[in-house]
């Protein structure tokens, strides 16, 4: 069956004032880009697997990791995010996450810490995420480039989209009007807000599934 665009969990606007309205342009217009191009490289992948022609299933490759990437990553970044005054956005203390954040990482402050510093690191585009080593049960901080997916041992619990300094606009359309002006191109100041709609809720169980 063809890949299709998730809906988002929450409107368009409700994210503001972190998150302006615009975020409308990169689900609708970025996300089902790769939407399309991952549909259109299976569609080529599986007619070249018919006709055995396995030098077009090798060429396919680098389109169905970097939009299946895409596809995957923006999947699960939509569910990361919550409208900052509700429930879901209320960092969740005492829960076994919490537990294994204050083990792993020394607590929420040192956590968003070091999920910023290593996301600052990425040159060009790419994400930083916060993942369990399913080897050794324990929080870690990793990056990936462009749109390459988490992989194992590691499982995505919440991810941050961001592009280097070149091509700074395109994370700019999660500002709002008065945050551009404000944030102009200052990747901390993005990342600082982003925190605050963060969905916990959703990232807590994640952890919780990935423990089981």
């Amino acid at each position: 069956m063809a890949h299709t665009l998730p809906q988002l969990p929450y409107a368009y606007n409700a994210l503001e004032p972190f998150i302006c309205e615009e975020i409308t342009i990169h689900h609708t217009k970025h996300h089902q880009t790769y939407v399309n191009a991952l549909n259109a490289a299976e569609k080529s992948f599986a007619e070249a697997q018919s006709a055995k022609d396995v030098k077009s299933q090798i060429a396919l490759q680098a389109a169905l990791k970097f939009n299946g990437g895409g596809h995957i990553n923006h999947s699960l970044f939509w569910k990361n995010l919550a409208p900052a005054n509700s429930a879901e956005a209320k960092y969740p203390e005492g829960s076994a996450f919490d537990e294994a954040v204050k083990r792993d990482l020394g607590g929420y402050e040192n956590l968003k810490k070091e999920v910023t510093a290593a996301t600052l690191g990425i040159q060009g585009s790419g994400w930083g995420w916060l993942a369990l080593n399913s080897k050794s049960k324990r929080l870690e901080v990793i990056t990936t480039a462009n749109q390459d997916p988490v992989t194992p041992p590691h499982v995505p619990l919440f991810g941050i989209d961001i592009v280097g300094c070149g091509r700074w606009k395109y994370s700019r359309l999660f500002l709002t009007p008065l945050t551009d002006l404000q944030y102009k191109n200052v990747k901390p100041d993005y990342l600082n807000a982003i925190f605050n709609v963060i969905n916990w809720a959703e990232t807590a169980k994640r952890y919780e599934d990935a423990t089981k």
